[in-house]
């Protein structure tokens, strides 16, 4: 990936990292929004399925909350001014 021998990388290819680095940002916030709407939404009917004593940390806002905090480590990079790569 090159050009020519001379060791630096096309545009193309920096282009394409470069996109990818960007998209792995896009998981944490979209997991959050994913437990808000789905805490929000969430029906007295899922609740009374799984009866009175039941963990309130089962469910899917559970989930998604952990999905998005194993996935803050690309942000936790930018604050700290590292490469997102």
């Amino acid at each position: 990936m090159s050009n020519s021998g001379t060791g630096q990388a096309s545009s193309e290819t920096t282009a394409r990292l470069g996109i990818a680095d960007w998209l792995c940002l896009a998981a944490a916030p979209t997991f959050a929004v994913m437990a808000l709407l789905t805490g929000i939404h969430t029906s007295d009917g899922v609740t009374s399925c799984l009866g009175a004593d039941a963990s309130p940390l089962t469910g899917m806002p559970v989930m998604y909350l952990l999905m998005s905090a194993f996935h803050l480590a690309p942000w936790l990079r930018v604050i700290s001014g590292r490469s997102v790569r």
